[in-house]
């Protein structure tokens, strides 16, 4: 039962956000001008949609690129078990957009999460009325849940995770989330300790099922031409792979300490927006840059003698690991907690990461125990051990044996969520009577 601290505390919070909605639509059209997709429906982000009002939907909403990549792996599954689903899939960032484009079948529709605001997400519901609702990863919204539950839409959160940072800052916030976890149908989440902290945050179901990143399955085409060019190069490629503000300078600095001759050095930022940054911060440092934007399917001749390379192109990791021969995870030498290293391991392509790793905590320790990572205190010892991998190929080669055996191990996470999300369906709704189970 919802007390009257927590209704309070909810209302205090609709009030802040509707104070803040000027703020908010400045902010989206001030990104605007450099991700454009950003002043692409910004009415969406307020409730109001074009065309008429439907039904039916199965909902997925994926904030950014790597929650919408993670998604892709769900909806195949849910396309095997309901081959007829009519999909719905919102985003917040143009990253996911643009990467959710690419999910889209006949009949699907796309469209931005609405603001948190109560008004707006009655009219998200009003318009789309879907058959279920299900959030990837952290995404706990409280008016949009309170909505949700209002309109009776069963909503799941998938390859669900909260760290032990993210539990404690949600006790601050308790009157306010609790209430939201506890409308939640079910919590899918993806180790035993985030299943334990979602459930003490009032999440009242809650599985494990794995991690969808696991199930990703890299591009070939992208696999191959990296690895061409890795063999037109014939030197040695450490990247840095997903880096964060503040991580590349310090990764300048440790990378010019190191004796010559240095391998190439692969930079791939984690936002595109400080491609520019970069590219200046690696100028600055007196290195070579080659910028990967700059060239089509083969890096020019002047581009193999370059101290840099830098990633400045959007959804080619793949690319970028098969290339390597080694890589730096960045967010784990700041603390930020670490990105997606599974997608490395996939490439084969081992890691060295920095003491920060919570975000992804039980996949960092199933890497470290199975042979594909290993951890150093700091950037300088982390480059240094990047670069004394290079110097032993047979080890080096095992390691990426490793890797692969190490994401290859935990498949399957896609089927026995699509399985659960499947079985809440209401029954009579468009979607569950699509297809059938097998």
């Amino acid at each position: 039962m919802t007390t009257w601290r927590q209704r309070l505390t909810r209302r205090a919070y609709s009030l802040l956000l509707r104070l803040l909605a000027p703020a908010y639509l400045l902010r989206l059209w001030w990104r605007g001008r450099a991700e454009p997709l950003y002043r692409h429906a910004i009415a969406e982000r307020f409730g109001f949609y074009r065309g008429e009002p439907s039904s039916g939907w199965l909902w997925v909403h994926a904030v950014s690129l790597g929650e919408t990549r993670a998604a892709a792996a769900l909806v195949d599954a849910l396309r095997a078990l309901r081959p007829g689903l009519r999909l719905l899939l919102t985003h917040s960032t143009a990253t996911g957009r643009e990467a959710g484009r690419e999910l889209l079948r006949e009949g699907d529709q796309q469209a931005w999460m609405p603001s948190d605001s109560s008004a707006v997400v009655k009219r998200f519901f009003a318009h789309f009325n879907p058959a279920i609702g299900v959030l990837m990863e952290t995404e706990v919204w409280p008016n949009l849940l309170h909505a949700a539950q209002a309109d009776a839409v069963p909503m799941v959160l998938a390859n669900a995770r909260l760290s032990v940072r993210s539990a404690a800052r949600g006790q601050r916030l308790d009157a306010l989330l609790r209430p939201a976890a506890r409308s939640l149908a079910l919590v899918l989440a993806q180790s035993e300790a985030d299943a334990q902290r979602l459930h003490a945050a009032g999440a009242p179901d809650v599985e494990v099922s794995g991690n969808l990143k696991y199930d990703l399955t890299p591009d070939a085409a992208q696999l191959a031409l990296g690895v061409a060019w890795r063999l037109q190069l014939n030197r040695p490629v450490v990247m840095a792979a997903i880096t964060r503000e503040g991580e590349e300078a310090m990764l300048l600095t440790a990378w010019r300490a190191e004796p010559g001759p240095r391998p190439l050095l692969l930079i791939v930022p984690r936002h595109p927006q400080r491609f520019d940054e970069v590219a200046a911060l690696v100028r600055s440092a007196g290195l070579t840059l080659a910028r990967r934007s700059e060239w089509g399917d083969a890096p020019p001749a002047e581009a193999a003698t370059a101290d840099v390379w830098l990633g400045d192109s959007m959804r080619e990791m793949a690319l970028y690991y098969a290339c390597a021969h080694v890589a730096l995870l960045g967010g784990s030498f700041a603390n930020l907690g670490g990105h997606n290293l599974i997608e490395a391991a996939a490439c084969g392509c081992p890691l060295v990461m920095g003491p920060s790793s919570f975000n992804f905590a039980e996949a960092a320790a199933l890497s470290l125990a199975a042979g594909a990572s290993q951890r150093t205190a700091d950037m300088a010892s982390g480059v240094a051990l990047a670069i004394a991998w290079l110097a032993d190929a047979p080890a080096l080669a095992q390691r990426s044996r490793d890797a692969l055996a190490f994401a290859a191990q935990h498949r399957g996470a896609a089927r026995r969520m699509a399985l659960r999300i499947v079985a809440l369906l209401p029954p009579g709704s468009a979607v569950a009577s699509s297809g059938r189970l097998p």
